[in-house]
């Protein structure tokens, strides 16, 4: 199938979703009630899904859910978030985004505040508004091959200097059960643009189908079952390859479904839930910091290809060092700091494409000469340790 087809069946399945309840588009998930009591039945009844990436969400975040349909988990999220918080949904169906944006006043006086905002736009593309598009082709129809030319390079503008979703905009990119209804060709595109719309320390949390191997063609050229959220979905090591060749780091299984949604053809499709980071770019700058990974494993590879065995002083770039001390590996790491701290302007250049141990007259200095009394006291009524 072209990428045409696969998206004009995508929007006309989705439409029909929009309309009437369609049961085969998705997956039974349990959502905490409290936070479907303010929200329209018509949302709840019509909204397509595979797991609840909300409920890793934290109040005050800026959150971007793509393929947001009718809104429900936006409206989830809003609540998740808060009043200091905001929500931006992305759709491209404007069924779905008929009753999402008619449900959020109703929700917005119900919850007390308003921060959520729909979108149309293809999750591929988030710099794209097709709103805003449309509104300037009715404005000039394209009737001629010059109109068309002035379209697309219009296009390219508004993406450039206007665009729907702006780079580094955003703390959490959710979605639930929709990556997979993108065309193969543009899945590369398409986790760019995650990474793109994330601020530095941002994060995504993807619900997705995935399968335990490879969907052959025969599977891919059946427009039903792409529709249904079968024939696009990647393997399971392939959704975690995605984020990582995107740029992610960090990245972790949060749910995986143990029983297959459905199996095709001997092939076992079920939901995942994937969390994965931003923020591993920058340079790697040497002060003389450690860190020791205290286990259980016996050794870890980072996604930087830091080899780092249980017990042992390793040394790390400054980068690394404040990484390891953050999510999603806090409490793995102990973290040394040298006893001479060394200024960021100070430092030298650090060879991170190794691996090397620290030894602890690097942290400590070479003429560091103490001899002191145990720190603190260590006997009791047994007697001295």
């Amino acid at each position: 199938m072209t990428v045409a087809n696969i998206e004009k069946r995508v929007r006309d399945r989705y439409g029909e979703g929009a309309q009437t309840r369609v049961r085969e588009l998705c997956c039974p998930v349990d959502y905490d009630p409290r936070h479907l009591e303010i929200i329209p039945r018509e949302v709840i009844e019509r909204d397509y899904g595979c797991g609840d990436p909300s409920k890793h969400l934290r109040p005050g975040e800026t959150v971007l859910d793509l393929g947001s349909g009718t809104g429900k988990i936006c409206f989830i999220a809003a609540q998740v978030v808060g009043a200091q918080g905001r929500v931006i949904g992305v759709d491209m169906t404007p069924g779905m985004l008929e009753v999402a944006r008619r449900a959020a006043p109703l929700v917005a006086e119900r919850a007390g505040f308003a921060n959520v905002e729909f979108r149309r736009g293809r999750i591929q593309d988030l710099a794209l508004d097709l709103d805003r598009l449309d509104a300037e082709i009715a404005a000039a129809p394209v009737d001629s091959v010059e109109r068309l030319f002035a379209l697309e390079e219009r296009a390219a503008q508004l993406r450039r200097d206007e665009p729907m979703i702006a780079a580094g905009s955003v703390d959490v990119v959710v979605s639930n059960c929709v990556l997979n209804l993108v065309e193969n060709g543009h899945k590369r595109q398409l986790f760019a643009e995650i990474y793109r719309v994330l601020a530095r320390g941002g994060r995504a949390v993807i619900s997705d189908i995935v399968s335990d191997e490879e969907v052959p063609q025969a599977l891919q050229d059946d427009p039903e079952l792409w529709s249904g959220c079968v024939s696009g979905a990647l393997t399971e090591s392939g959704f975690l390859e995605a984020f990582e060749s995107a740029g992610f780091h960090g990245i972790r299984i949060l749910e995986r479904q143990p029983e297959p949604w459905q199996t095709v053809d001997g092939i076992e499709f079920r939901s995942v839930t994937v969390e994965a980071f931003k923020g591993k770019e920058g340079p790697c700058w040497e002060r003389k910091q450690a860190v020791i990974y205290k286990g259980p494993f016996k050794e870890v590879l980072d996604d930087d290809g830091h080899r780092m065995e249980r017990g042992r002083r390793h040394a790390v770039c400054d980068k690394t060092f404040e990484l390891l001390r953050s999510e999603p590996y806090a409490g793995l790491f102990e973290h040394l700091e040298p006893r001479e701290a060394i200024a960021l302007a100070d430092a030298a250049p650090f060879d991170c494409s190794r691996s090397a141990l620290r030894h602890p007259r690097e942290t400590k200095g070479e003429d560091y000469d103490v001899t002191a009394a145990a720190a603190g006291a260590c006997c009791g009524p047994e007697g001295c340790c």
